[in-house]
């Protein structure tokens, strides 16, 4: 559990330094300061330092009185140094800076792996991207924030990151350097538990399906979201991972047809805990609740493990309709839905403003299956990209314990128009995660605008066929979006469809969304064409007011 005096911590932290969060702040060590005492004619040595500054010291300079002293990285910055700067025997203190060379025209953050444009979660520029999906126009900076995290941290091979799924091509050369190794069975007798854990032959995992000690991949999901969390990063080949050194310990259980049982899901887990993992990535559901499973994720808990979970792809709220094991209610939990390279919550995705944590990244995701580099959606993709952030932050801090690096998750994450009422924070954020950042407001956010009443409304239920254009202007508004207080439509086949005054279409919306905001519109005009087939009848929307900028 997370205990209240944290969480009180937490929350003095966040609420007394918000001006601060949005404030920029450049590159620096994490958790390090350099401080100057008042008087350098006082003769202190490191023990004592370490007593005046609450923390490890280096010295810079005895004579001109600096030091370099380490403070909590769960402290946000300015907390950290308000803190430093009360002290009467500092004169100041500061991050202690990172510098770079000048002139060169590459980037020291960004890896040289041939394919990473093609990784728009980490990097989005704004190009289109094709994948299962279809194609669909990116929008720039709708990432994970890779590319600044990078410069802080890239991963660590002493963290253990269990993959429960369909097993990892652990032989794959981009991945091969970040797989786990059991030394002791690989120098072992074959057919033999050398080291003792009831597993004969665990060189590199286990295979629960198939009841053998080689977790190899067959159908390529496994190896997909392995690919996410930690293909070798900067090493010329392929793709990166969201962590570009980290060990990743391969388990399967589900077959070659990509499904597998309650029983080997349970040994899943509970070999991952046995074999010390630090974090769980679980890119599969399904089935009713389970006492069974439950537990097994309690004991993980226990053991201080951080279980990331694909939220599921029924498109469904699984506020009133949880899905399994997302939705399980144990705080090691971290659910997790998908996003496209727009900012959409994909139409595939569950949501719930309480149940599902956070968003990802998981719309035409390029990465490794047993094929070569392929594009793949799902809620599967997004729940490795937060994975992998995890691994930065436990990097950053190895003596972290499982809340810790959820809360920082959470409490990081970026609000998105798309997202308000849908999860409960936003899309993860690598480098707000690992500077103990909250993410600023997101101007283009229709939530902040200013707003009009109106109220309009479809049947309810709505009519089969129904087709209805409705407009809305504001006078000289630069963007208007409309504000529903419910919408309900049959997914996927039921929509509205939102365009500007000459026809531009600017996106729409579809299924049991609940409260939302429209796409943004330029221009005071907005049209709405809402448009239904004969089958499915379902509550309809009830418009409550327009959002505009000036």
């Amino acid at each position: 559990m997370i205990h209240g005096r944290f969480i009180r911590v937490i929350v003095a932290l966040i609420a007394g330094f918000t001006l601060n969060a949005y404030a920029k702040e450049f590159p620096a060590v994490p958790g390090e300061y350099v401080v100057k005492i008042k008087n350098t004619s006082m003769t202190m040595n490191t023990s004592s330092m370490r007593m005046l500054l609450g923390g490890p010291v280096r010295v810079i300079s005895q004579e001109r009185g600096l030091f370099v002293t380490q403070r909590p990285v769960i402290e946000t910055r300015g907390y950290a140094l308000q803190t430093l700067q009360s002290n009467a025997l500092i004169e100041y203190a500061e991050p202690n800076y990172i510098y770079k060379v000048v002139g060169n025209t590459g980037s020291a953050s960004l890896p040289n792996d041939p394919e990473l444009g093609k990784l728009w979660g980490l990097i989005n520029n704004g190009s289109s991207v094709e994948g299962d999906s279809g194609v669909i126009k990116g929008k720039t900076g709708i990432d994970i924030d890779a590319a600044k995290a990078w410069q802080i941290e890239t991963g660590s091979s002493d963290i253990l990151v269990a993959v429960i799924d369909t097993g990892v091509n652990w032989r794959h050369p981009d991945l091969v350097d970040n797989i786990y190794t059991n030394m002791a069975e690989l120098n072992g007798q074959p057919n033999v538990d050398d080291d003792g854990n009831g597993y004969v032959d665990d060189v590199h995992g286990y295979d629960f399906a198939a009841n053998d000690g080689d977790p190899m991949d067959v159908y390529g999901h496994g190896t997909h979201v392995a690919g996410t969390i930690g293909a070798s990063g900067n090493n010329g080949n392929g793709i990166t991972g969201v962590a570009w050194k980290v060990k990743i310990l391969p388990i399967r259980f589900l077959g070659d047809d990509g499904s597998g049982t309650l029983e080997n899901a349970v040994k899943s887990i509970d070999y991952a805990t046995r074999m010390g993992a630090k974090i769980t990535s679980n890119s599969w559901g399904g089935g009713g609740f389970s006492q069974t499973l439950l537990d097994s994720i309690e004991r993980s808990r226990q053991a201080g493990i951080l279980f990331v979970a694909a939220a599921g792809n029924s498109g469904q709220d699984t506020d009133s309709s949880p899905e399994y094991p997302a939705g399980y209610q144990v705080d090691n939990v971290i659910s997790v839905a998908a996003i496209d390279p727009s900012g959409a919550v994909a139409d595939f995705s569950n949501f719930g403003k309480t149940t599902v944590h956070i968003a990802a990244p998981g719309v035409n995701i390029s990465s490794y299956t047993m094929r070569g580099l392929e594009s793949w959606s799902g809620t599967s993709m997004a729940c490795p990209h937060v994975t992998g952030v995890a691994v930065l932050l436990l990097a950053q801090d190895m003596n972290q314990s499982y809340d810790m690096i959820k809360n920082r998750l959470l409490s990081s994450a970026r609000p998105l128009p798309a997202l308000r009422g849908r999860v409960a924070t936003g899309l993860v954020n690598a480098y707000y995660a690992l500077t103990n950042q909250i993410a600023p407001l997101d101007p283009d956010d229709p939530f902040n605008w200013q707003k009009t009443t109106e109220t309009v409304s479809t049947a309810h239920p709505y009519a089969d066929r129904t087709k209805a254009t409705y407009t809305f202007t504001v006078p000289g508004a630069k963007k208007i979006s409309v504000y529903f207080s419910r919408f309900e439509t049959e997914a996927s086949y039921d929509k509205v469809v939102f365009k500007d005054a000459t026809g531009k279409e600017y996106g729409n919306l579809s299924g049991r969304i609940g409260e939302v905001f429209s796409p943004a519109i330029d221009g005071d005009t907005v049209i709405m064409e809402f448009s239904a087939d004969d089958s499915v009848n379902a509550y309809g929307f009830d418009v409550g007011g327009i959002a505009y900028q000036n």
